[in-house]
């Protein structure tokens, strides 16, 4: 049985569909959908994050994710495994590049507190008239009022059938910026306006290939939260902030959930493994990029309409402070990546020229880490590792050093640390079987 949920549905369903969405908040104030069952299958279109948001002043947070969905079982101190089945990008062309705040059009913070400076009304209305800079006008005085500009823009097209994608020029950018909505592929319920509407193109003719993954997926926080600011590295904002989302340091990081992590292998495929916060966790998702390097090192990568479809299991009694992730095999660090059986033979030879007869069943796994910047996240995401697996701090150091990696996520402060982990231990923690299914080690 699939319900479209666009209405809460207190029947627990086997299949859902989600094309209702937050417009920039994530929290226990949004009305959840479902639930659905233990085993279930979400899917969800998704309308472009970071950009489309930024410039459309009555949102308060940097995204626009999908409505929270509940999952039957799932408890607080409980986990909830996401696994990727299929995703798809559905827009046609996108926009993206670095950003500049404008003074004046916001309090504090120009992703969460815009206001009109002309007006002085707060998160106005808008609509779009022509093209560029300026596009963006105040309903109420008819002024231009976006809090944010390009110090450096492109726009880029895709080619789906082949995954590739290229930057255009600034004649063809105008042109695709006449009809923004329909080259974006804006989901009829999403309030954003379209990024292509601004026409920037500084860098034309870059090739790339397409590699899309969601860079805002997990579970609903505690307390309210800007969307984009379910992380520590954005969330820092919200501490001591001059708006209704302010916070202490202390409150934000018990309400996060670290959603927002711009982790490019949280794609087809991949496995991830959230806490739960709230009472049915409330699954959401959203910011699917069609490509980007570690680090989205501009700040912003191709924001872009998507297709994705999940099924969700519960996992009881695993209390976890943020993401755990079992990436796909082609994602992994060379040095955590499950030995083949030639490799597993030599290395029974080895062991047995020396004595060591022992040898450990291990897997891959990925911890999230997050903090102010990088060095804080990888302490984080090595303690996360500690506290959950339950091996010595220091082990899981030389763990990630000989056997895994750390990798950047998203400056200034998502990292995720990757090592090969023993398999009773996975086993102990409830997440053994995922482990064994992702990797085919039975």
């Amino acid at each position: 049985m699939t319900i479209i949920a666009d209405k809460i549905d207190r029947n627990i369903v086997d299949s859902l569909r989600v094309q209702t969405y937050t417009h920039g908040v994530i929290g226990p104030s949004q009305p959840m959908l479902g639930p659905l069952a233990d085993g279930g299958t979400l899917l969800a279109g998704t309308p472009p994050g970071c950009w489309g948001p930024m410039i459309t002043p009555a949102f308060e947070g940097g995204h626009e994710v999908t409505q929270p969905v509940s999952i039957a079982g799932a408890e607080v101190g409980d986990a909830v495994a996401l696994k990727i089945r299929r995703m798809r990008v559905s827009s046609i062309a996108t926009s993206s590049g670095v950003m500049e705040f404008v003074e004046g059009r916001y309090h504090g913070d120009p992703f969460v507190a815009k206001l009109c400076a002309q007006c002085g009304v707060e998160h106005p209305a808008s609509h779009v008239e022509g093209i560029g800079d300026h596009a963006i006008r105040c309903d109420n005085c008819g002024a231009e009022v976006s809090a944010f500009r390009f110090s450096h823009g492109y726009v880029v097209v895709f080619d789906h059938e082949n995954q590739l994608s290229l930057t255009v020029k600034q004649e063809i950018a105008d042109r695709l910026a006449g009809k923004a909505s329909e080259m974006s592929a804006l989901p009829e319920l999403a309030a954003q306006h379209s990024i292509l509407s601004l026409a920037r193109a500084d860098m034309a003719g870059v090739a790339s290939r397409m590699r899309p993954f969601l860079g805002n997926i997990g579970t609903t926080p505690a307390r309210d939260l800007p969307d984009s600011h379910n992380c520590a590295d954005f969330g820092q904002h919200l501490i001591g902030a001059p708006h209704r989302f302010s916070m202490t340091r202390e409150e934000l990081h018990a309400a996060k959930t670290d959603g927002h992590m711009d982790t490019n292998t949280v794609r087809e495929g991949a496995i991830l493994i959230c806490p739960v916060k709230v009472p049915g966790a409330g699954v959401y998702l959203g910011d699917m990029h069609a490509q980007q390097g570690n680090g989205e090192i501009a700040g912003h990568a191709t924001d872009v309409s998507g297709e994705t479809e999940l099924q969700v299991e519960v996992i009881k009694h695993l209390t976890i402070d943020g993401p755990i992730l079992f990436q796909n095999l082609d994602d992994l660090p060379p040095l955590a990546r499950p030995m083949s059986k030639e490799e597993r033979q030599k290395v029974g030879e080895l062991g047995a020229r020396w004595g060591q007869v022992q040898i450990e069943e291990s897997a891959p796994i990925t911890f999230i880490g997050s903090g102010v910047d990088l060095n804080a996240a990888t302490k984080n995401g090595l303690q996360r590792a500690a506290d959950v697996t339950g091996l010595p701090y220091d082990e899981v150091l030389n763990r990630a050093t000989i056997a895994g990696s750390i990798d950047i996520s998203r400056l200034p402060g998502t990292v995720r640390v990757t090592f090969m982990c023993p398999l009773p231990v996975l086993d102990r923690i409830g997440i053994g079987h995922l482990a064994r299914q992702k990797y085919q080690l039975d």
